[in-house]
């Protein structure tokens, strides 16, 4: 009996021993990532405290940490790759890099247009039309093609026609209205320059203010950034923008995403997979929303920002973000043979 006893104690013990290394295994998480937010810091901490998974996280360009992925090869210690672009992510799975994700969480929580089998988006943004109210009329512009209508001529400001904010919008374009017809509007959208593109969306909002030009494209959350900034020349540069939700009437507003995918050769892969389905939980969701001005991709979250409120609701374009990203080799083509550079 005592022999028998001392054998279930030590099987216990073997059996303790193999789920602490299970859970040894999966108390880490590496992130490499390219959302360069102070405010996700808040995001890693809450999902350490909830799971007790310790994230290490590398922060980088996007196409940095795809090639450092690609040269550490089996051996990389990455489990996520994070960025702010669908194109980006898209690049990633082209090159083998992710690996199918099977969450049932996932599945229930993300709308089907925000996934792909191999990468998930977490966050929206739209890319809206910012005008000065004393410079130009809303009904002027109330189409991405609209900003190509020579009226607008000196009118426009711009960041360059490679980034891959401007880039996705081409790839949309593209996917609704033709590479040709997208190409001609690239051109009719260069005529119209006040300047030659420079700078961020911040740097865009601050010139049409200023009177530099009449109009830019822009992510919503740089608007919101300035809408929410306690700074009184922020607060001036709002009072004279006026927003558009473009193509109303047709397709809907552009959006881009951010969004995660697995690697491949994942040594945590479990760990990675509990964070992805966190990222879509409530918590998480009205972080992105509140915390950095981004519209949640789970709908039915609740979100508490005054600035979003103040935009209100719009029809965005829900084309599939797998759809979207391979279109944008396409509309750099495009850009570039128009000399949007």
């Amino acid at each position: 009996m005592a022999h028998l006893t001392s054998r279930v104690a030590a099987l216990t013990l073997i059996a303790l021993a193999c789920q602490g290394a299970a859970h040894a295994a999966d108390a880490v998480l590496n992130i490499y990532s390219a959302r360069h937010y102070q405010t996700d810091e808040a995001l890693y901490k809450d999902f350490t405290k909830q799971t007790g998974i310790q994230v290490n996280r590398l922060d980088g360009k996007e196409d940095e940490l795809l090639e450092r992925i690609k040269n550490e090869g089996a051996n990389s210690p990455a489990d996520i790759l994070i960025t702010v672009d669908a194109a980006r992510l898209e690049i990633a799975d082209s090159l083998g890099l992710f690996q199918p994700v099977s969450s049932k969480v996932l599945d229930a929580r993300i709308p089907d247009h925000l996934r792909t089998p191999t990468w998930v988006a977490f966050s929206t943004r739209a890319r809206v039309i910012v005008y000065n109210k004393r410079a130009v009329k809303a009904e002027w512009v109330q189409t991405y093609d609209d900003l190509a209508n020579p009226r607008l001529k000196d009118q426009v400001c711009v960041r360059s026609g490679s980034h891959p904010y401007n880039l996705s919008l081409g790839a949309a374009m593209i996917a609704h209205e033709g590479e040709a017809k997208t190409e001609n509007w690239a051109r009719g959208l260069v005529a119209n320059f006040a300047r030659a593109p420079k700078g961020g969306d911040t740097d865009q909002l601050k010139a049409v203010a200023a009177g530099e030009c009449g109009v830019t494209i822009s992510n919503s959350y740089y608007l919101a950034r300035l809408m929410r900034s306690a700074k009184p020349e922020d607060r001036k540069v709002i009072e004279s923008l006026g927003v558009v939700w473009p193509n109303q009437k047709t397709w809907g507003t552009h959006i881009n995403i951010s969004g995660a995918g697995v690697i491949k050769t994942a040594p945590n892969r479990a760990a990675a997979v509990k964070f992805m389905e966190y990222l879509s939980s409530d918590k998480a969701q009205a972080y992105f929303a509140d915390g950095n001005n981004e519209w949640p991709a789970v709908s039915s979250v609740k979100i508490d920002n005054p600035a979003l409120k103040a935009l209100g609701t719009f029809k965005p374009d829900t084309m599939p973000v797998g759809d979207l990203a391979r279109n944008a080799a396409k509309a750099q083509k495009a850009f570039d043979r128009a000399g949007w550079r």
